[in-house]
């Protein structure tokens, strides 16, 4: 099965207090059957962190995740929110924009 967003894509939030943020993909999360995506500077929060044995503490920044129905690819060519396709290109399959027809990968 192949996915249609995958690790270093580079994204667009559709809704929420990020909306409009552009990112790139750092981890997609396949879990009971919802998928969310971790995108670099995109829905971060405040961790408070306690002291251990060879870490000190602090106030560390951590994204977290987000649905991916909430994100959209970029297209290569026009740096807007697309839809993605897939396609054969020499026996390969391949992901395309729709907006486009540009190949993702």
């Amino acid at each position: 099965m192949s996915a249609k967003i995958k690790s270093g894509d580079d994204i667009i939030v559709l809704t929420g207090k990020d909306k409009k943020k552009i990112g790139k993909v750092i981890k997609v999360i396949i879990r009971n059957a919802k998928k969310k995506v971790v995108v670099s500077g995109v829905n971060v929060c405040k961790r408070h962190t306690k002291p251990r044995a060879g870490s000190g503490g602090g106030i560390f920044n951590k994204e977290l995740a987000i649905d991916v129905s909430n994100v959209a690819i970029l297209d290569p060519k026009y740096k807007t929110p697309t839809k993605v396709g897939f396609k054969i290109i020499d026996g390969r399959k391949v992901r395309f924009a729709k907006v486009s027809g540009e190949v993702i990968d």
